[in-house]
């Protein structure tokens, strides 16, 4: 069974950084592209970054505007983690993020719980 466990989540000032992590148990994170998904209260589910599978030493990113130059994903493909370190929050930040694989849609089975992010300015 796929379990997806996320972490790191804070309370944070404008500014700030937090670094999160989602450990994959049932699934390879190496051979799949994964997203981390933000949701801000009462707004739907995004997916802010992914990172794609890993072929030949590389992995392809991308970022939606709003991070680019602040938050990064990475892969640690040896502990089948994913992480997302998030640099220069900002209030908008703010909410509950979750790793799914690439695209995922609201009714995939493994969202898990998520962890919360707070940044006040």
């Amino acid at each position: 069974q796929v379990q997806l466990v996320v972490s790191g989540g804070g309370s944070m000032q404008t500014g700030g950084s937090l670094r999160l992590s989602c450990r994959a148990s049932g699934m390879s994170l190496t051979t799949a592209c994964m997203g981390w998904f933000h949701q801000a209260p009462g707004k739907e589910r995004k997916e802010v970054a992914s990172i794609g599978a890993f072929v030949s030493g590389f992995a392809m990113t991308t970022y939606i505007d709003s991070v680019k130059g602040r938050f990064t994903i990475s892969r640690d493909n040896a502990e089948n983690t994913l992480y997302l370190q998030m640099n220069s929050l900002k209030p908008e930040d703010t909410g509950t993020y979750y790793c799914a694989p690439c695209g995922a849609f609201p009714d995939y089975r493994y969202w898990g719980q998520g962890t919360q992010v707070t940044v006040s300015s």
